[in-house]
């Protein structure tokens, strides 16, 4: 696969450089003048051309379905390409871009690339390579390391030789990850299902019931739709089954990508990537487009909306375990999924709270953490704790542009939507999470559910530090309303903006 990847690379910049210097030639003027001039604007179309189709994964012609897959692709995304390159002429008013030489490169190059790569399909499929692999598992039980003689494997003379399942395993993924996986599940059990596919098919289609355990091979950037197929798994275990993946994590594939580009180009490599995996399927009006160009494959998943994925079809993490440069996990089968209908997963998101007289309320709110990061409040609760402040110890689920954001409060402009609905007044205690909500003691929730909760709360009057003092500070709080509602919250409101902006208190 990776000689295809560099010929079709190699081809594109040879196709590039010749017909970049046709249309050159073409111009009314001296062509090694005019060369001289171009060829700055030459670098940079030819690296955002290169850059844009690895990214698309448009090299990659062993993805391809069909040959009407491998034209689509190769359309979509040099008309990415074509719309980066014209963004940049006009937004750096680039004078050596000429939209001539650009668009005949762009549409002869595209017709070029379109007879190369069917060509390659079509040797492609003239001997066809395997595809997903589903190791059965074997009837009789090993223990590790001996090999077990039970899966038959024809060989070239054709005469049955014997492989173990150790053996096909060990084809997919190294030692160090085997071993791990090795360590929790029985490898050679027939209750053991090991599978390598992308298709909830493939589990769907099992004849046996149940299995203790489940190990795909496969990475799950790579299955399209990724809550079906957990889903899948989690029909097939019971309560207390295990279930073994494994994930490109956004950090692991940065790292991935600044190591493969030379300096400077690398950063470019991965602001296209960024652009193309991470903004693109996060809204409404393009999410259609990436997963049209894409196909749900190669997406970029963070180590929280993986965790916060699984807890949402009703898993638990175990372990977990960095091998081959992916994140290796141990996922328990504790639940039936929890089948979010609208999970968040756009920037502006609703969240689940306890209002008033106990009623649930959808918060508004800029997001801040990855998706599905609110399935994972218990987790973190347990693993990390709380600090100083009533937050947790260590979130990873809050990403880089949420922490800014909840610096300056950005996050919370979206909350004005349930003050004009009476959902929230300007001061009052904090509108919780049924997680959060459980950590406070019986008497304060009864009390808490008699009140609207509120944008300001009594956390930046007081500042206290721990659990037992934002409770007591909301006490105090509620105290005082009930003597003096209006009076109470004008002296609490400007109490709290005093704070805020000369004695920086933050919340987290």
């Amino acid at each position: 696969m990776r000689t295809r990847v560099s010929l079709y690379v190699i081809f594109d910049i040879i196709s590039i450089s010749f017909m970049f210097c046709l249309f050159l030639y073409l111009k009314p003027a001296p062509f090694l003048s005019v060369f001289k001039h171009y060829f700055p604007s030459f670098i940079l179309f030819a690296g955002i051309w290169v850059i844009t189709s690895y990214s698309l994964n448009k090299y990659n012609l062993d993805e391809c379905l069909n040959s009407w897959y491998v034209v689509r692709r190769i359309i979509l995304g040099n008309f990415l390409i074509l719309g980066i390159s014209t963004t940049l002429m006009y937004i750096f008013r680039i004078e050596y871009f000429s939209r001539l030489v650009v668009l005949g490169t762009i549409t002869t190059v595209t017709f070029l690339e379109i007879i190369w790569s069917t060509l390659f399909y079509l040797t492609k499929t003239a001997s066809p390579e395997p595809g997903e692999t589903i190791i059965e598992p074997p009837e009789v039980q090993k223990t590790y390391p001996k090999a077990d003689p039970t899966i038959p494997k024809i060989s070239k003379k054709g005469t049955l030789v014997y492989k173990s399942r150790e053996d096909e395993i060990l084809v997919e993924i190294d030692d160090e990850a085997f071993e791990f996986i090795f360590s929790y599940a029985q490898i050679d059990s027939p209750k053991t299902l090991v599978v390598s596919t992308t298709s909830r098919f493939n589990i769907n289609t099992q004849l046996e019931k149940e299995f203790d355990s489940i190990v795909n091979l496969k990475r799950i950037n790579d299955i399209r739709y990724i809550n079906k197929f957990f889903e899948a798994v989690n029909a097939k275990l019971p309560v207390g089954g295990l279930f073994i993946d494994f994930v490109e994590s956004k950090n692991l594939r940065k790292k991935r990508i600044l190591r493969k580009f030379p300096p400077g180009i690398n950063y470019i490599a991965y602001s296209i990537d960024f652009i193309v995996k991470r903004i693109l399927p996060k809204f409404a009006i393009t999410k259609d487009l990436y997963f049209f160009l894409t196909r749900g494959q190669n997406r970029v998943l963070t180590k929280a909306e993986t965790h916060g994925r699984l807890y949402s079809c009703g898993f638990e993490i175990l372990d977990e375990k960095l091998a081959s440069n992916h994140l290796f996990f141990i996922a328990r089968k504790t639940s039936k999924p929890h089948f979010p209908k609208n999970p968040t997963y756009g920037p502006l998101i609703r969240l689940e709270r306890i209002g008033y007289k106990g009623k649930i309320i959808n918060v508004y709110k800029f997001r801040t953490m990855h998706p599905y990061a609110e399935y994972l409040q218990d987790y973190i609760y347990k693993k990390e704790g709380l600090k100083d402040g009533g937050k947790f110890k260590s979130d990873y689920r809050i990403s880089t542009l949420g922490k800014i954001m909840r610096t300056f409060w950005l996050d919370e402009l979206p909350m004005l939507i349930n003050l004009f609905r009476f959902e929230l007044k300007i001061f009052g205690v904090r509108p919780l999470s049924k997680q959060y909500f459980s950590l406070y003691s019986k008497e304060l929730q009864e009390r808490r559910i008699k009140y609207h909760p509120g944008l300001i709360p009594p956390f930046y009057v007081d500042n206290p530090k721990t659990l037992k003092e934002i409770m007591e500070s909301e006490i105090r709080y509620l105290d005082a309303f009930d003597r003096h509602p209006i009076l109470t919250d004008i002296k609490y409101f400007f109490k709290a903006i005093y704070n805020i902006i000369f004695k920086k208190f933050r919340s987290n």
